[in-house]
Formats: structure tokens, sequence, C-alpha cells
């Protein structure tokens, strides 16, 4: 096992004489036994960027290392690298424990330990039942279960897993993702998973590289990204409902600070004032009058019905309830507030009719601030945005 370093990789393919740039000045640091996931829509560079660890893809600009071992130059079988491919590359000839014993055997790893290993992976995986069976003879869901083991089986410095469960059902997605990560940490591998599924880069990962357009947007622990999103980007892709977002602007009336949210034409809608007590000189700064921002709330973090008083809320007393759904063990509200729509979610069934008002309190803690020109936070709550 080992690290993993890229430094200002990037890719540019060519085409119909046009460059079309697939990644862009990537830059990661894995840590030796680190599990990263490479989280994105489809075309934002993920497969790109696991492909060319591999080596399949030759690097337009930049270096990548594993260890202290420069590989660009490096044909993918003296990588040391192992991959799980999106498409399967199974070897059609091949019993499926052949498939999955392909490298030990190469290796020279004698056959009753090959045996043993193959075995032990296909019970993990729950595929100990086709192992004489033949790719082609086998569903979609089962060949990415026997192209995962045939990865995770290899003794290698790096193992990449390009979606390796995006064909199996929501069940037994969740029962493998914590035999995978369990079978990862006892056996102190270094490995980088693409995924397009946030709950599966959660569950999985150590850390989380969110790529979109080729471009790193923010590299940290699940954590970090949900509660100190570094631009407007990470913070409406990541979560579930996404953060609720709105056009603002700071008015500073003597020594009290207002936060006054705009409708797309620039008229306010509903504005608070923020508490003196949560003042301080980088608050000050940050908050000058005029400023235009992006205000952000995550759903879970608002207060339905609550009157802000004891917490630090701000209540927002003229909210009119556009929907609720119970989903079983919560509540999804759709709020006007004078014209700008928010979502707030309640771990309670909230009994509130369509048309009625409520209340939704804003803590002070919970509100991101992004600015709205170059869309990069400077404040989570009232903490500057990186410290």
């Amino acid at each position: 096992m080992a690290s993993l370093t890229l430094e200002n990789v990037t890719k540019v393919y060519r085409a119909k004489g046009q460059d079309l740039p697939a990644v862009k000045q990537l830059n990661m640091k894995i840590r030796d036994e680190e599990i990263i996931g490479l989280l994105g829509s489809s075309g934002c560079g993920k497969t790109s960027t696991l492909r060319m660890i591999a080596g399949f893809e030759d690097i337009t600009e930049g270096t990548i290392r594993i260890g202290e071992r420069a590989v660009n130059e490096l044909r993918p079988a003296t990588r040391n690298v192992a991959m799980a491919f999106e498409g399967y590359a199974l070897y059609p000839p091949l019993k499926i424990s052949d498939n999955i014993a392909f490298s030990l055997l190469r290796g020279r790893v004698p056959k009753a330990d090959a045996d043993k290993k193959v075995r032990m992976i296909a019970e993990l995986l729950e595929i100990e039942d086709i192992l004489e069976r033949f790719p082609p003879n086998i569903s979609g869901g089962q060949q990415q279960r026997v192209s995962l083991a045939r990865a995770l089986v290899r003794d290698a410095d790096v193992h990449l897993l390009d979606e390796p469960m995006s064909q199996l059902e929501p069940q037994l997605r969740a029962v493998l993702r914590a035999r995978i990560k369990d079978y990862i940490i006892q056996n102190h591998l270094t490995s980088v998973f693409v995924t397009h599924d946030q709950t599966e880069a959660v569950a999985l990962a150590d850390r989380i590289a969110v790529m979109s357009e080729g471009v790193l947007q923010q590299y940290g622990t699940p954590a970090e990204l949900k509660e100190t999103p570094r631009n407007v980007f990470i913070a409406s892709f990541i979560g579930e409902p996404p953060m609720n977002l709105f056009d603002a602007e700071v008015v500073v009336e003597g020594a009290s600070r207002r936060v006054q949210v705009l409708d797309h034409g620039g008229t306010a809608t509903f504005a608070f004032s923020l508490p003196d007590e949560q003042e301080a000189p980088h608050t000050r700064e940050a908050l000058y009058n005029g400023r235009r921002i992006v205000l952000g709330i995550r759903p879970h973090r608002t207060s339905v019905g609550g009157t802000g008083s004891d917490d630090g809320a701000v209540a927002m007393t003229k909210g009119r309830v556009v929907s609720n759904q119970w989903l079983g063990d919560q509540t999804h509200l759709g709020v006007n507030i004078g014209g700008s729509f928010l979502i707030a979610v309640a771990d309670r069934n909230v009994q509130a009719e369509e048309d009625s008002e409520i209340a939704i309190g804003l803590p002070v803690d919970a509100l991101h601030f992004f600015d709205a020109n170059t869309e990069l936070a400077f404040l989570h709550g009232m903490r500057l945005a990186g410290v």
C-alpha cells in the first residue's frame, strides 16, 4: 500500500480539431490506507482521473506519484494498481473463479492460496454460487461484483473502483457498502472510487473530492463538505434536500446589520437582523453595507414553528405553506416567505395545511454567506470561512 499524489494533473482530449479539457489542474494528496471518493455528475472528469492514475489515459500535463514513484510514463501493468472497471472488462472464456483469480495466478500465488482468497472475496460479495459459471451467463449486477472482486483480491499499491455498485439493487448495495469498507480498512488498502451517489460517497469515503467540469471544487471530509461548503456549487450539490440559497443584500443601519433577501428582480422579499451579541470585528468587516451575497441554510437546520428567542434563531413569521410531505420519519415543508421559496425539514409530523401561515426560525450559526460575484463562502455562521 502507498500514498497517491496528483500534482497539477490536466487531461485534454482532441476531437475534430478541437481541444476538449476533461480535467484541469487537479491537485490531490491521498494518504496511505485512505479511502477517497471522487464525486460528481456525469462528464465532470471522475473516470478520466481514475484512468490516468491507472495508466489507461495519458496525462496532458502534471505528475502522478504512487509513494515516491512518478508513474506518468509507466505502463499500466507496471504501476501495481488494481482497477474495477465500470464496464466490468471480464474475460468471457474464463470461469468466474478464474476471472477473480487471474492476477493472483499470474503473480505466481500458489493455487490453493488463490482459491482460498477467491472463495473469501466471493462470499463477501455474495457471488460464491456463480464461481463455476461464465461471464455471458450472469447478470449485470453479478458481473459488476466479479469485477470488484477481481480488483479487491489483488495485492496492489492502490485500488481504483469505478462506479463499483451502480448496478446493484438498493438493499444489497447498502449491505455491501459496509462490508467493502470493513474489508478495505482491515486489509490496509489505499483506494479511490468514483461515484455519482452522495450516499455511497459518504458511507465509504474518509474524504470526498467533488468535481465539476473538470475542476476540483472541494476536497474534504463529508462533514466539512456539508457544514463548511467552499462555494455555492458545493452548497447546492451536497445534501438532500440541497441547501436553500437566496440572493440577498447586507443593510447596515447604525450598529445593526440586516440581511435583506431579494427576488430575481432585486426587490426585497423578507429581511432579518443579526443579533448584536453575534457581532465580531471580522463579521462587521465582512458584512458591510450594500454587499451582495448568496445566503444559504440547510433545510434540516431550520426551526419549524419556532419563535427564535432562546436559541438565537430569527423567526420568519410570514411564511406560507406551499407543500407538506410526511415521509414517515420527517416532514418536508415548502414555504413561501414573501415571494422567496424555502424547504424546511422537521423530524416530526408537522400539522400545517397548505396556504396556512407558519413561523420558520433561522439559527444564526446555521447561516452560510457567499460572495455574489465569486460565489465563494466567506462566513459560516458567524465564523470566517476557512478558519
